[in-house]
């Protein structure tokens, strides 16, 4: 038992003289520079994409960009709304997050942001919250 003492309390004097300090989160330095989708990406393709334009008819996009893990997909999308009504559009994604144009009530056209639910499967939103769920054509 007296042995013991000593260990305790050095395992107690540790214990409470150490302070916890706080260090700065860590830095994520990535070679990608973090780009975010627009509707407008969807209009035009720019030179530095149109060398590595890829069609391949196997896959469900119409068209992918960019390099092996950055690539930016272009999607004919089609689905439904909140109400239940029809629609279909065009969407460009990179990773999770895209954005593009459905043809809506009326035939007008609603720029939208779309996030992916599972393969195939997308949810978008356009600027007034209105949701709807998609799938890729």
């Amino acid at each position: 038992m007296i042995r013991k003492l000593p260990f305790t309390v050095l395992y107690f004097w540790l214990t409470l003289s150490c302070k916890k300090t706080e260090s700065p989160p860590p830095q994520i330095n990535s070679f990608y520079k973090k780009e975010i989708i627009t509707v407008d990406d969807r209009k035009t393709i720019t030179p530095q994409e149109a060398k590595t334009y890829h069609v391949d008819k196997t896959f469900q996009y119409e068209y992918r960009t960019g390099t092996s893990g950055n690539y930016e997909y272009n999607y004919d999308v089609k689905g439904i709304n909140t109400k239940g009504d029809s629609v279909f559009g065009n969407i460009n994604v990179q990773g999770k997050y895209g954005a593009g144009i459905l043809n809506a009530e009326n035939n007008l056209d609603v720029e939208i942001n779309t996030e992916w639910l599972t393969y195939g499967k997308l949810k978008a939103t356009d600027k007034n919250g209105n949701e709807y769920n998609l799938v890729v054509d």
